[in-house]
């Protein structure tokens, strides 16, 4: 069996040089809360971002999505849902990562350490340390789907003017 011949221009394609990329600070929906502002840098495909000015620098999606997550001391991700496997691992600090119906199940990580939470599993993530930290996480699948908020984070997003539209997109709700 002969080898692919993959030429620059297409391997170029399939780069990202993290230093040039545009990260969002309202990835999802849950970001207009304080306790859950971050910005996450989506570097192979879209994955379950709700931000509809995200752009993706490597589109080719083959089987996960891959994203680094900046976020400041205490500041995480809202419980949620979604059909896929979802996996983090800190590049710097300390984070927790929650799971659980009502998010009653915390695990600390530190760097380069992995978890894997698997499918329909309520989960999110905080960083517990006191610096600003990185987190690597990968959405497995082709399509990952929506996320699915647990009902008292989408409950504070609608009080503070905002929701998704029928496309799963961050819109803001007229008052």
């Amino acid at each position: 069996m002969a080898n692919r011949v993959v030429s620059r221009d297409e391997m170029l394609s399939r780069t990202a040089i993290f230093k040039d990329l545009k990260g969002s600070s309202r990835p999802l929906v849950d970001a207009v809360l304080p306790q859950f502002q971050r910005e996450i840098f989506q570097i192979i495909g879209g994955g379950v971002t709700e931000d509809p000015d995200v752009r993706v620098p490597i589109t080719a999606v083959e089987g996960f999505h891959l994203s680094i997550i900046k976020a400041g001391p205490g500041k995480g991700t809202g419980l949620h849902n979604h059909k896929t496997v979802e996996v983090f691992m800190p590049l710097s600090g300390t984070w927790a990562v929650i799971w659980g119906d009502a998010g009653e199940n915390e695990l600390t990580i530190g760097q380069y350490d992995v978890v894997s939470v698997p499918i329909d599993v309520m989960r999110g993530f905080r960083n517990d340390g006191d610096q600003e930290a990185l987190l690597l996480a990968i959405v497995g699948g082709t399509d990952p789907g929506r996320v699915d908020w647990a009902k008292d984070v989408r409950d504070q997003v609608r009080a503070r003017g905002f929701d998704l539209g029928a496309d799963g997109k961050i819109i803001e709700l007229t008052k």
